[in-house]
Order: structure tokens, then C-alpha cells, then sequence
């Protein structure tokens, strides 16, 4: 059952009061996985005195195409869910305008991606393996420790991953890959794993809740996120005293997503853009945001739950790739990744 989190509403920074907009309506673009308390989603629509709708679009790559293909005639006000690997795409589309909002003051200048803010980093989230505990404690072999471990003859046929050129986790896992080994050595690292029988599926719902074994399917290792493990323990039906899957978080095997939200150029609701980004900056949006989609708050002051933090594994060493590299090279990285795994 999910917990509301709220910090008090006094205090908020708006960049309009709700007389001077005067709007009625508010259309955010999201992606498939956005998710908000209507609590917290009232409480502006209360405070501006307009009805905010959430126009979701598939996944963050797929969602920014469509933005990006609706330039000139955009689909809504606001869009979030573009993340750093498919960022350089949105801000070579121009679907943003510029807003340097006052919230930016509270976010760490690693996240900011876009010098130009037009979009503005929200959260954040690791892509890693996740493993099934059970499954290895009954067979009797030892999780993978990191990812040179899945090459191995014992992890054989025990991996599901999502493509990159239709998954964000599955595009997240690839760049951690070439952050790892290079771009020398990564297609020999693939190339590896398809001799060691590693399954593809479009996407991470297919991935997780079909071929991972935690929920029925015959595959041990699935490419997931590090806050899944505390989510399987926060949303499970009958309570545990610890998880019972888990993230590998060492040697670089992670790589770190974050997602921006921007003011889509052409809005004719500049004003009240600004104040619902303004709102998904601040404490109260950002303090609910871990138990509603399971990532980080980028906001320093955003309150995090005991439920997501016991259980949850931060790693250490990220592997990286920079923003300039993936704007240069995504497609050619995905190209070379499916003539070596699935040609």
C-alpha cells in the first residue's frame, strides 16, 4: 500500500499567482510510468484554480519522438519523462522553451544537463541487474557480482534484457556497457553474452513481470533499477522482513538515468507552465515522487521514507557516458548493438 508523503504546502515558490493566470486547463506530457498522489496534484489545481491533465505518450524515448515530431504544433503544455539518454534529441528538436526557474537554486549543478533550461532535471535512477534471491540460494550458485560475472558459464540462459532501441532501461543497460568496457570493447562484451544464451524483449514490463523469475518466468537476472528491491518489499501482498530480490550495484555495472521536465515551445499557457514546473521542483512534488515512481528527488531538500531507504543500495561508481557522446553516437551504438545481438 502506497504512503502519502507531503511536507507542508507554506513555503512553496511559485512563479504566478492563480489570479494572474487565469487558465482553466493544463496539459503535461508524460510517459508511460509517470505517476503523482492526487493529493499532491489537488493541491495545485486547488492553488491556481485549473484542472491539470496528464497526456501519457509510451515510453520516454517513444514519448519524446512524438514531441519531438509535434514540434510545431505541440501535443500539451508541459512535457516530462525526456531522460539523459535521449536528451540531446529533444533539445536538437528546439520542443523546449527556455525558463530559469528559481528551483534550479536547490539542485545540485550535476543534474543540470541543459545550460539553456529548457529542460530542467526532476529525478533520478540507477539501471542495474537485479537478481532473484530465491532462485540462487536453491541452486546453490552465487549471484553475479558485476557484469564481466555474466559471461560465465553458470549464468547461461539466466539473463533477460530490453532493447535499447525500444527500452529506456534497455538503452540505460547498453550505455552501461560501453561505460564500462569502451566502445573498443563493448560489442565483444554482447557478443559474449549471446553465447551465453541472453534473452531480448521489447520492453521492461515484458522483461520483469513476464521473464523474471520473481514472477513466474524462467530468467533469474532481468535489467531493472536499484530501487525494485524496496518496491518488491513496499507493494507486496504479504508483508516480509526483507527482499527478496536484489541490485548489483559494484564495479560500475549501473548507469544512472535522469529525467528532465520543459515548457513545450508554443504553449499558449506560458505562466501557468512555469508554476507546474516550479511545482514538480519543489519539496512537496519531490518528496512524493520516491513512492510513486521510485526514484530519487533531485531537490536537496526533499524528504526521503524509511520504506524506500532501508532495503535500497546507492551505488558507488556509476558507469558514464557523457551527454555529447550519447547525442554523437545513440544511433550508431543501437545499430551496432542489433546487427551483434539479434542479427
Amino acid at each position: 500500500m502506497k504512503q502519502l508523503l507531503l511536507t507542508a504546502l507554506t513555503g512553496l515558490i511559485f512563479t504566478a499567482c492563480a489570479s494572474a493566470i487565469g487558465a482553466d486547463t493544463l496539459t503535461v506530457m508524460t510517459h508511460d510510468s509517470f505517476a503523482v498522489s492526487e493529493e499532491v496534484v489537488t493541491a495545485f489545481e486547488t492553488e491556481y484554480g485549473v484542472d491539470v491533465v496528464f497526456l501519457k505518450l509510451g515510453d520516454a524515448g517513444e514519448a519524446t519522438n512524438k514531441a519531438v515530431l509535434a514540434a510545431n504544433n505541440p501535443l500539451a503544455d508541459v512535457f516530462y519523462g525526456v531522460d539523459n539518454t535521449f536528451l540531446s534529441r529533444a533539445l536538437e528538436g528546439d520542443i523546449f522553451e527556455i525558463y530559469d526557474s528559481p528551483l534550479l537554486a536547490d539542485i545540485p549543478p550535476e543534474f543540470d544537463l541543459d545550460p539553456q533550461h529548457g529542460a530542467l532535471p526532476v529525478d533520478f535512477g540507477d539501471v542495474c541487474l537485479n537478481y532473484d534471491i530465491t532462485y540462487f540460494k536453491t541452486h546453490n550458485i552465487a549471484p553475479p557480482a558485476n557484469l564481466e560475472a555474466l559471461l560465465q558459464p553458470e549464468y547461461a540462459g539466466l539473463l533477460v534484457v530490453e532493447n535499447p532501441a525500444t527500452s529506456s532501461p534497455g538503452l540505460a543497460f547498453l550505455l552501461a556497457t560501453i561505460g564500462r568496457f569502451g566502445e573498443g570493447g563493448y560489442l565483444d562484451y554482447w557478443q559474449g553474452l549471446v553465447d551465453n544464451d541472453v534473452k531480448v524483449v521489447n520492453d521492461w514490463e515484458t522483461a520483469y513481470y513476464t521473464e523474471f523469475s520473481r514472477w513466474g518466468g524462467e530468467r533469474p537476472i532481468v535489467i531493472s533499477y536499484a530501487s525494485s528491491p524496496p518496491v518488491e518489499m513496499i507493494f507486496a501482498e504479504e508483508p516480509m522482513d526483507a527482499p527478496v530480490t536484489a541490485a548489483v550495484t559494484a564495479d560500475e555495472s549501473c548507469f544512472r538515468q535522469i529525467e528532465f521536465v520543459g515548457i513545450l515551445r508554443g504553449t499558449d499557457q506560458r505562466e501557468l507552465a512555469e508554476a507546474w514546473v516550479d511545482y514538480m521542483l519543489s519539496p512537496v512534488f519531490q518528496t512524493d515522487l520516491p513512492l510513486q515512481m521510485f526514484v530519487f528527488p533531485v531537490n536537496y531538500n526533499a524528504e526521503l521514507a524509511p520504506e524506500f531507504t532501508n532495503y535500497l543500495v546507492v551505488p558507488e561508481t556509476t558507469a558514464f557516458v557523457s551527454p555529447e557522446d550519447i547525442a554523437t553516437h545513440r544511433e550508431e551504438w543501437i545499430a551496432a548493438w542489433t546487427e551483434t545481438v539479434l542479427r
